[in-house]
């Protein structure tokens, strides 16, 4: 007897690439460093998964980092500088699609006919989708967010930073 697909058993989404371009954009509107509990206060996280995740953007030269009082973290290059496509890869690129091969038979034609058909869709997906990343620049998306921000009351915007 074969079990129903639970469409709600799937595969958690990796937010990282999305929080780090949170993050970013709001660093580019604050004149202040943002500490490591800032950002995880920002983001519900622990300031240590922080640390980790933009050791990376450190390591690539977007965001520098100072210790002690006064301290905490800044972006190095103006926004228009850093691609999706630029955070992506400093953050570990991260799998972009939570489908594909399966390994269960790799004796079974089928499974392998299937298999090629699927990599080589998810080859030219992933193609597509990585030339959309390193087309978009952040300054693209916190003017987006600043159009948005000033067609509102001035009273409802709210975002916790």
């Amino acid at each position: 007897m074969t079990r129903p697909i639970d469409r709600k058993r799937t595969m958690r989404n990796d937010s990282r690439l999305s929080r780090m371009l949170h993050v970013l954009i709001h660093m580019d509107k604050h004149q202040h460093a943002s500490t490591s509990d800032m950002i995880a206060k920002m983001l519900n996280t622990n300031p240590v998964v922080v640390r980790r995740t933009m050791a990376g953007l450190r390591e690539q030269g977007y965001v520098r980092s100072e210790k002690g009082h006064g301290g905490g973290w800044t972006l190095v290059r103006p926004l228009s500088e850093i691609t999706l496509l630029d955070v992506y890869n400093a953050i570990g690129e991260p799998h972009l699609f939570a489908i594909g091969p399966a390994d269960d038979q790799p004796q079974c034609l089928v499974e392998q006919a299937v298999n090629v058909a699927l990599g080589d869709a998810m080859k030219e997906a992933q193609a597509l989708l990585l030339r959309r990343l390193d087309s978009v620049t952040l300054d693209k998306i916190a003017a987006d967010f600043e159009a948005k921000l000033t067609a509102l009351p001035a009273t409802s915007y709210s975002c916790a930073s």
